[in-house]
This record gives C-alpha cells, sequence and structure tokens, in this order.
C-alpha cells in the first residue's frame, strides 16, 4: 500500500459517498479531535535524555529504566531499541488479514519517517537508527542510537 485510497475501508466509503472525497473526508467525518490529537504526539513524539540514552518520554520510569541499564550492561544502544518500541496493533485494532496488515505496515512506515524527522530535528548533531521490527503479531517501530 502506498496511498490511504488503497485501503479498503476508505476506498468502500468513499464509493458510498460517490463524487470528489477522498482520506481526508474519511478522516473529517469518522475521525474524532481528541484521537487526532493524541495521534499527533505518536507521529511527532517527544523525547527525553537519561544519562546517554535518548527515550521516547513515553517509555520512560525511572525503575524500569534501572532494570534494563543493569540487564543490557549499560548498552546504550541496546537499552534505547529495548524500550523505544511502538507496537502498532496496540494503538489501533485490526484484523489478522491481508488487508489491514498492509494498512498497519502503511502506517509503521508513516510513524518511522515522522520518528526519524522529529530525531534529526531535535538532535541535529546525532545520528539515529530508527527501523520496522516484524512481529508475528503486526510491526514495531523503535530508534536507537545509530552505532556509526
Amino acid at each position: 500500500m502506498d496511498d490511504p485510497m488503497e485501503y479498503s475501508r476508505i476506498r468502500a466509503w468513499v464509493g458510498e459517498w460517490g463524487g470528489r472525497v477522498d482520506y481526508v473526508d474519511y478522516v473529517k467525518r469518522n475521525g474524532d479531535l481528541g484521537v487526532l490529537v493524541a495521534f499527533s504526539r505518536i507521529l511527532w513524539p517527544r523525547f527525553i535524555e537519561v544519562g546517554k540514552c535518548v527515550l521516547w518520554d513515553r517509555v520512560y520510569e525511572e525503575s524500569n529504566f534501572k532494570l534494563w541499564c543493569d540487564s543490557l550492561s549499560g548498552d546504550t544502544r541496546k537499552i534505547e531499541a529495548t524500550l523505544n518500541q511502538l507496537r502498532v496493533w496496540q494503538i489501533v485494532d485490526s484484523e489478522d488479514v491481508g488487508d489491514d496488515r498492509e494498512a498497519m505496515e502503511f502506517l509503521a512506515v508513516r510513524i518511522m519517517e515522522s520518528w526519524k524527522s522529529a530525531l534529526r530535528a531535535e538532535f541535529p548533531g546525532r545520528s539515529f537508527d530508527v527501523r520496522i521490527l516484524d512481529s508475528e503479531d503486526g510491526p514495531i517501530v523503535t530508534f536507537s542510537a545509530d552505532s556509526k
């Protein structure tokens, strides 16, 4: 999938309405301002620095961070990659069918690209490895310091 209009639910809705409606109209008709505001923070997260680690502010909890630091022998990249994860299936309900899996992958790519931009904007002198991991349940977006 390369375009929201390719997703079957949006395509069906547009077909019902006919005329010149598209995915923006779909959001207007089916979206909720609260959901969109919350989603904007997913697309452009806040980051915090803890020690040498850059973390998504949502995932930081001091005692949990310390446990992972100990467990991973203080390896910054591993700590960041472990904590900085967004499991796409946890933010949206979907069916385990091809069309929904494609849509979740599409969403994961958009989130990954947004995170790259957000990290570049906030930490212009640093390099990050922002990537998508495949899992049985769906894509996981994560980031860590680049190994370069």
